[in-house]
């Protein structure tokens, strides 16, 4: 999505600004997200898709090569390094390029983890 298109009223309309192929690949990340944390808000911030669950939980975006997962946590990245490892990473993102599958089970659980962290 480009920075200079309007910010998207609802994730739906996010979604719907990407090619059919990521559209499927964002929709089923909002599906696993959803799922791993049933009592999370949807919203747009900072023009992406987020999930606040008592203050903000986790983000999703899409890019032209991959679709990044936000904020990956320090404890996020202890507790999953190894299947994380495969992935780039930087401060708090992970990125997982279109060209692999994307791996729905790890985020379903990350998400989980979170939505545990958050209950501390």
């Amino acid at each position: 999505m480009k920075t200079s298109s309007p910010v998207p009223s609802s994730i739906d309309e996010y979604i719907a600004g990407f090619p059919k192929d990521v559209q499927a690949i964002l929709s089923k990340m909002r599906a696993t997200i959803r799922r791993a944390a049933p009592g999370a808000v949807e919203s747009i911030s900072y023009r992406i898709p987020t999930y606040k669950l008592n203050g903000p939980l986790v983000y999703f975006a899409g890019f032209k090569a991959h679709v990044s997962l936000y904020p990956v946590t320090s404890p996020v990245k202890k507790k999953f390094a190894k299947e994380l490892s495969p992935y780039e990473m930087s401060t708090g993102t992970v990125r997982f390029p279109l060209e692999q599958p994307i791996p729905y089970a790890l985020i379903g659980r990350i998400v989980k983890f979170m939505v545990q962290e958050k209950k501390r």
